[in-house]
């Protein structure tokens, strides 16, 4: 694609200035912060690709929401215009409002799983994995073998292999598994889709089985705008008509309304049983609020009923979409291994191959976090060895097949012109990849490590060569 046959959809009302501090600062800040880019200050960060979560800007239709908040501690209008949007564009029966995504993770983790239960899924995620084992779970990895390829271009990495999710469900038995748990797209692979085709599939599997399928919803406008380009059969279809069919193949849904539904806080558990309903209702009093707020105040309720209308608006998706693939084109056509093919949310380098002189256990994602925001102010997120976290029983680290450093593109914030300062600071930190130090990790939390782990540099030893 190039820049020029393409605008933002939207023109800017306000600005936020940005503050861009000089190497040898940023160098000074990053030691301070343990080497870590969740423990920087905001305001000392250029561009911040930390996250697409909670990170958007809001439209004015958004803002005008906020004045309509109906801060009623029961029975507030704009839960009943939040569940009416849900409904409409994504068709399930019953809402629970969380405070954000992980809330109603925990929710349906507290309800459908019991110890020693398997919950397999099309590649795991932080906090998903998190509160499935907390409440005595046992994830399994069902995605296909592509993604964990980074040089694979197939383009639908996001899919289940069905043969593996048949094994399991033969060795433990279907009333052994607490329900699948699927992704639209998969954040860990890359920002990955799965097919249409390949939902049916697995759904007709599931049903023989009496599986449920609970879909991480996050970000499913961006799938469904993916089918719509790629998958045979449906170029002619709405991203609405496709996101509300991909939600129809599935028993329910856990939401971060930070991701598509363009707000800065809030998610929901949306579900078709009612008798799961009624438990949910009940323990969401217990960890968030009423079960007509669930931790969200009247005000984001609104912002994000809307926002799930704004989020599969063509034009809307289309440049969102669009504008990730321009950088990750960028970096690509530069020589910079990134994951192929390019996803819906962010570029994910290879941080293996970008730094092949740094072993995995010297933590090379967490090391190019580092050196991105040193050379250009650029915040990044690793997605390696650091976010998969330990094996509770062993105790060792997780040895994920992909090292990747993620850099999200939070929704209409960026210009294209940001986005050639970002790809300078990573082809500058390319051109220098041999000088970039290992890490050692010397502070490690118990849940969620990736957030306030702390570390040293360390030599590796084609750096010391190079010297």
């Amino acid at each position: 694609m190039k820049k020029a046959t393409w605008a933002e959809p939207y023109k800017i009302k306000m600005v936020e200035p940005l503050r861009n501090i000089t190497r040898n600062e940023r160098e000074k800040l990053v030691k301070l912060a343990g080497y870590n880019t969740f423990q920087l200050k905001a305001e000392d960060v250029y561009i911040d690709l930390l996250t697409d979560s909670g990170t958007g800007a809001m439209s004015d239709r958004q803002w005008a929401g906020l004045m309509m908040g109906d801060e009623s501690y029961s029975g507030s209008r704009n839960f009943y215009r939040l569940e009416a949007a849900v409904h409409e564009y994504y068709g399930y029966k019953y809402v629970v409002p969380t405070h954000q995504g992980r809330g109603a993770e925990h929710l349906i983790s507290r309800l459908l799983i019991r110890p020693g239960m398997y919950v397999p899924g099309n590649m795991y995620f932080t906090s998903t994995r998190l509160h499935q084992e907390l409440a005595g779970g046992i994830f399994v990895d069902v995605i296909v073998d592509e993604a964990h390829d980074p040089d694979s271009g197939f383009p639908f990495k996001g899919n289940v292999d069905l043969q593996k999710l048949e094994n399991l469900i033969s060795k433990v038995g279907a009333a052994n598994i607490a329900y699948l748990s699927l992704a639209t797209t998969v954040n860990m692979a890359g920002g990955q889709p799965i097919s249409l085709e390949n939902l049916k599939q697995v759904r007709k599997l599931t049903q023989q089985h009496n599986i449920l399928i609970i879909h991480d919803m996050a970000r499913v406008a961006e799938n469904a705008y993916m089918i719509q380009q790629l998958e045979p059969g449906y170029a002619d279809k709405s991203i609405a008509a496709i996101t509300k069919e991909i939600c129809s193949l599935t028993d329910g849904a856990v939401m971060s309304g930070k991701k598509d539904a363009l707000v800065n806080i809030g998610g929901l558990l949306a579900i078709n049983d009612q008798g799961v309903y009624e438990e949910a209702k009940n323990l969401v009093i217990v960890y968030e609020g009423m079960h007509t707020y669930g931790g969200m105040a009247g005000r984001d309720m609104e912002a994000m009923a809307i926002g799930i209308a704004e989020s599969v608006d063509e034009d809307h998706i289309s440049f969102r979409v669009h504008q990730v693939h321009y950088l990750g084109n960028l970096l690509r056509d530069a020589g910079i291994p990134v994951v192929k093919p390019i996803g819906t949310h962010g570029v994910f380098i290879n941080a293996a191959a970008f730094l092949p002189h740094i072993p995995q256990i010297k933590f090379p994602a967490q090391a190019l976090t580092v050196a991105l925001y040193e050379a250009g102010g650029i915040r990044s997120v690793e997605r390696g060895i650091v976010s998969a976290g330990r094996n509770k029983e062993t105790g060792d680290h997780h040895y994920p097949s992909l090292e990747l450093v993620r850099l999200a593109i939070p929704r209409r914030v960026y210009t294209m012109s940001h986005l050639d300062v970002v790809a300078d600071a990573v082809v500058d930190v390319f051109e220098n990849r041999y000088r970039v130090p290992g890490l050692e990790m010397v502070f490690e939390p118990k849940y969620m490590r990736f957030f306030q782990a702390r570390f040293e540099q360390v030599v590796c030893e084609p750096q010391s060569i190079l010297e």
